[in-house]
């Protein structure tokens, strides 16, 4: 067999998909009584994705023998998975999955989408009710939430004239195209409602990845801080690495401002291109070039033995680059700011430079995702508009570490509290423990909120992938 790859090796978080296929003569109903596809088309489908799992899966040792070719492609898929269990399965797989528009997937992996632009966390309004909120952890700019004022710490109580609960938050707030909002502002610790309503209708936009840059002074010394919210190299449909441009460009900043401390803010960054990851990482180690190992890559046995015949060793290997924003030299050492939502290429930054400098991490422990995914699709059928993406292969650093399947566990544990200050304000908890540190002054170190909230979800974590390019326009036999 011979399979047309995009050969995207991506870092990902979990996403959620929903799936169906059209209606044609000769059909077989779906098991969940949704759309249909005709048996013929089925089978194909079936026929290559196995195939491709077979060629490029991690666990493909693992895929079962017998296997039902009649289901439809989504339950197929997830039929072959090495499924995770935290008890009796906790290296197994946690993050593959398949999606029915390639073309929609694609897009959103270079930070093109369709939505109102406001990411979210969900919590309980409070304890023991099943009221939620929605409370806005920032918005993407000009985007739709963004034009209409709408900005982080905002509180959103109701969606349509419906009080959000936890029964009823996912079908108001992800699953319509236009919103009616209303705020709460919270006057002597209580919430009350503004009974303003703002419409948001989604529309397309490029997500910016760079939030936030700025130098802070602090009795003098220049502190560099940067929010940096998803590893994008550049827009959709481009290849002009417009966004890791401008990172070397931030940095240049940084370093002519005589920044002798850095702080990158990942909380909200679920992963990215690895070429991003590159960039970040090679403006912030000390003393690299392209010759000092970054990470490798290790793939099942028989596709690692393939690929090394093919290309050789270094094929495996993922190196530093040299880069006129390099700070290294300037700082000894690196605060990152994560919580629960950092994972993937946020989580290989801070793995790769491990071994090079000292990394101190601040918040709440990261998701754990040491594994890496490809985007497969069926270029030989046109009219399959399936799109896969398994887990392929598993990072290590230039030490040979892979460890933090079960995340990052922060140096100083630390939550954010139910009040979200604006990026770059010494009194968000996270921001202020780093400046604490480094300043050695007890004026900047957070009130620990005991009764920190509980967050139910947040919307970073609904994000579908994040990729890393290595190659681009292998055949593999």
């Amino acid at each position: 067999m011979k399979l047309k790859l995009r050969l995207f090796y991506i870092l990902l978080i979990l996403g959620l998909f929903f799936f169906s296929c059209s209606q044609e003569d000769d059909i077989i109903p779906d098991n969940d009584g949704g759309d249909s596809t005709t048996i013929s088309e089925r089978l194909t489908v079936n026929e290559w994705i196995l195939e491709s799992m077979q060629l490029y899966y991690f666990w493909n040792d693992e895929i079962p023998s017998n296997t039902n070719l009649s289901l439809n492609p989504a339950d197929y898929f997830n039929s072959l998975l090495f499924r995770f269990d935290a008890v009796n399965n906790p290296e197994g797989d946690r993050f593959s999955f398949i999606s029915e528009d390639a073309e929609e997937l694609i897009s959103s992996l270079s930070g093109e989408v369709l939505a109102t632009g406001m990411e979210l966390r969900l919590l309980f309004k409070e304890e023991g009710s099943n009221e939620i909120i929605a409370q806005v952890t920032y918005t993407h700019d000009d985007s739709p939430a963004d034009l209409a004022g709408i900005k982080r710490g905002d509180i959103i109580t109701r969606v349509n004239g419906i009080t959000l609960t936890d029964q009823n938050f996912r079908d108001l707030l992800f699953s319509s195209s236009s919103l009616s909002v209303t705020l709460a502002e919270r006057q002597d610790g209580v919430l009350v409602d503004t009974n303003e309503e703002i419409l948001l209708s989604e529309t397309v936009f490029q997500e910016n990845p760079i939030h936030l840059d700025t130098v802070l002074d602090i009795n003098g010394q220049k502190i560099a801080y940067l929010v940096y919210n998803q590893f994008i190299p550049s827009p959709n449909n481009t290849n002009n690495n417009e966004f890791d441009n401008r990172l070397n460009q931030i940095f240049e900043n940084f370093k002519s401002t005589g920044a002798s401390e850095l702080i990158v803010d990942l909380r909200y960054n679920p992963g990215g291109f690895v070429s991003s990851a590159v960039t970040l990482a090679s403006l912030i180690a000390p003393g690299v070039s392209d010759n000092d190992l970054f990470y490798r890559q290790g793939f099942n046995d028989e596709l690692q033995e393939e690929l090394n015949q093919e290309f050789g060793s270094d094929f495996f290997n993922e190196n530093f680059r040299e880069l006129s924003g390099n700070i290294g030299n300037q700082i000894n050492r690196v605060f990152f700011l994560v919580s629960g939502s950092s994972a993937s290429a946020s989580e290989l930054v801070i793995n790769g430079l491990l071994p090079y400098m000292n990394v101190t991490l601040i918040g709440e422990r990261t998701v754990g995702k040491n594994v890496g995914s490809i985007t497969i699709t069926d270029d030989e059928n046109e009219e399959n508009n399936w799109a896969l993406q398994p887990i392929v292969m598993k990072s290590f650093n230039s030490e040979g570490n892979s460890d933090y399947a079960a995340g990052f566990i922060p140096d100083i544990e630390v939550a954010e509290g139910r009040d979200l200050p604006p990026f770059g304000d010494s009194s968000d908890p996270l921001l202020g423990s780093a400046l604490a540190v480094i300043s050695g002054s007890a004026r900047f170190a957070p009130n620990v909120d005991f009764n920190a909230p509980k967050v139910i979800e947040n919307s970073a974590s609904r994000k579908k992938v994040t990729l890393m390019k290595i190659s681009s326009s292998d055949l593999i036999e």
